[in-house]
């Protein structure tokens, strides 16, 4: 056979080559295993900390610690009218229930919390029953509630509790509309918010206040680190860090909470609306409307039903009408109306027009709020102390102009949001003849223009614009931005964190001359005009202008005053503007004059309500339900 054949029995283990085969080999195999003993030492020693760490993250179940909301103070910032009060919430972990006395528990945690059973199956559904999270059941408990769970605790299994702080609104009434209040986050607002660190179970502002500063009522959150299992199960009682939670920024409104209360007892339970604001700074002093609500009772027990009770009543007292509702000016757009007369030298404004008490135009016959008896002759001041229709429909009609009356109104800031620091502010309307034609295909006719000249039709404005409209002629030129944020103050330190500087809103270009005339008429409103008897004041000079807006209902209408005072006022940071509105819905009694003068009369004078009331003898004018004592 030959020696080359495959089945040859010659052996190679004496051939030099195989044993450096066998060298090579080996020295791989023990290069790769000393690789990985150096490896390991690596992983285990010398950067065992850095991956034990990890490890202890990954394992980790964080808690939140919720933090303690800001308080909010009104201007004096002595009292606070919104603090926390101490609550707690009711968790169950589901994973720790035991199966067989699963309907036990909950049969007794229903009798604890007061609520059915059914709503805590909704809450822990047997999709969840593996879970080792806490799931939230109740909350607002109060602290007798978890003493009782606590004596029972042994036949509670899976049921703990922590602390939720909730709101207490010392002063309700009308200022729920400015404060708000809050709530738990919903999924929209979640979805909205998330990038913005807030998370579910979060407590949020819903609205007023407490919306629109929520970033800085808040607070942070504090965390507490605990090890749990693949399962989510706490492991161990060690805690590997804990971080305090940080209480929210303080705040300090501009509001007045006694001239608040004033202007709450001078509108009385009528459904309408009173702004006092400073002219000189944007600040707004009271910002009231009827009717309100009272937030705390949302966190009764059954605070769900009272809120969705209050979400349908007819009424709407969820709506802030200072701001959020818009009517038509009435007579109080003649201050508009004045100051372009004035400016444009659209026509004399000591040449009179004659008012009969009616004006015949087009096929239609125009009647004077007077009547038959008509105003006679009158020059634009003695037109606007009287609110004589007849002079504003002629001279708008044929001098002034539409284009121009659309040029003042906006220059007066109607049709513009003011932008206070308020959610949900209404921009009002200022029609056009170019709207009318898009919207209804018709023509802009005189007749509009006749109306627009007295404040009717489709010109809409809110309250709150209204003040801006006297600030406005108060400045000659000038309007600041409302604003109800104060100062912005450390919950620890009471310092100032920021200051809210006024902020220019509007500049006309109006001749300060002109407003001067404007302030002069708007006085004899006051001492000779359709307001002498129910606002003239010993006290103080007030200057303004009543409206009376038509809706189309048999004596319904809606009832303005726009004012300031006082109108001898050497600088006007010692002015303030008065606003009251009383919505047609009301039964008509002309309240606007005798509420803004109470008001006044209680400011100036140093009074109560109560006081003003007697002292300018109007106690047969307020009914008692009026009044809040």
């Amino acid at each position: 056979m030959n020696d080359n054949s495959p089945f040859s029995n010659n052996s190679d283990n004496g051939n030099p080559e195989t044993g450096f085969r066998y060298v090579v080999i080996f020295g791989i195999l023990f290069a790769i295993f000393a690789f990985y003993i150096v490896y390991l030492f690596s992983l285990q020693v010398i950067r065992g900390s850095e991956y034990q760490g990890k490890a202890r993250r990954m394992s980790q179940q964080v808690v939140t610690i919720p933090a303690q909301r800001g308080e909010i103070y009104d201007r004096n910032a002595t009292v606070p009218m919104v603090l926390n009060v101490d609550s707690f919430a009711v968790d169950i972990v589901p994973a720790e229930l035991p199966r067989d006395r699963l309907d036990t528990v909950f049969q007794k945690l229903s009798g604890f919390l007061g609520i059915a059973v059914s709503d805590i199956r909704a809450k822990v559904p047997p999709a969840y029953y593996h879970l080792y999270q806490p799931i939230e059941i109740k909350s607002n408990i109060d602290y007798a509630t978890i003493a009782t769970i606590a004596e029972h605790l042994d036949e509670l299994p899976g049921v703990s509790w922590h602390n939720k702080p909730i709101r207490n609104y010392l002063e309700t009434g009308s200022l729920a509309h400015v404060i708000g209040y809050v709530g738990d986050i919903t999924k929209d607002e979640l979805q909205e918010l998330y990038n913005k660190g807030y998370t579910a179970g979060n407590i949020i502002g819903k609205t007023g206040v407490e919306k629109q500063y929520d970033s800085f009522l808040r607070g942070t959150d504090g965390k507490e680190y605990n090890t749990v299992d693949v399962k989510g199960k706490r492991v161990t009682t060690e805690q590997f860090e804990t971080i305090a939670p940080s209480m929210g920024d303080n705040l300090v409104l501009s509001i007045d909470k006694n001239i608040q209360q004033i202007c709450e007892k001078a509108l009385g339970q009528r459904m309408g609306s009173v702004v006092v604001l400073k002219p000189a700074t944007g600040e707004v002093l009271a910002l009231v409307s009827y009717p309100y609500f009272d937030p705390n009772l949302f966190n009764q027990p059954n605070g769900a039903k009272i809120y969705s009770q209050l979400l349908q009543d007819p009424n709407n007292p969820f709506l802030d009408r200072a701001i959020q509702s818009s009517y038509p000016p009435a007579s109080t757009f003649k201050i508009v109306m004045s100051t372009g007369i004035i400016e444009e030298n659209a026509f004399p404004v000591d040449k009179k027009v004659n008012c009969p008490g009616t004006l015949s135009y087009g096929d239609r016959i125009f009647h004077c709020w007077i009547g038959k008896t008509g105003h006679g002759y009158l020059d634009l001041k003695g037109a606007l102390a009287q609110s004589c229709d007849i002079y504003f429909w002629t001279v708008g009609r044929d001098y002034l102009g539409i284009e121009r009356m659309v040029s003042y109104a906006r220059d007066f800031g109607f049709g513009e949001a003011t932008g206070i620091d308020l959610p949900g502010e209404l921009s009002g309307f200022v029609p056009t003849p170019q709207w009318k034609e898009k919207r209804f295909h018709e023509p802009w006719l005189g007749g509009d223009t006749m109306n627009m000249s007295i404040g009717q039709g489709y010109m809409m404005v809110t309250p709150l614009q209204m003040a801006d409209m006297v600030a406005m002629v108060v400045n000659e030129g000038t309007v600041y931005k409302p604003h109800i944020l104060k100062e912005i103050r450390d919950p620890l330190t009471n310092n100032v964190i920021r200051s809210v500087e006024p902020e220019v809103l509007l500049t006309s270009r109006v001749k300060k001359e002109t407003f001067r005339t404007v302030k002069e008429n708007m006085r004899a409103v006051i001492t000779e005009g359709t307001a002498k008897f129910p606002m003239m004041n010993k006290i103080v000079q007030i200057a303004g202008k009543t409206g009376t807006a038509e809706i189309g209902l048999h004596d319904h209408w809606h009832s303005w005053v726009a004012s300031y005072a006082p109108y001898d006022a050497p600088d006007p940071k010692d002015v303030i503007a008065v606003v009251v509105m009383v919505e047609a819905s009301n039964k008509w009694e002309w309240w606007s004059p005798y509420a803004t003068n109470i008001i006044y009369q209680a400011i100036f004078g140093n009074q109560s309500f109560e006081d003003a009331v007697k002292t300018l003898k109007f106690d047969y004018l307020v009914p008692a339900q009026g009044r809040r004592e």
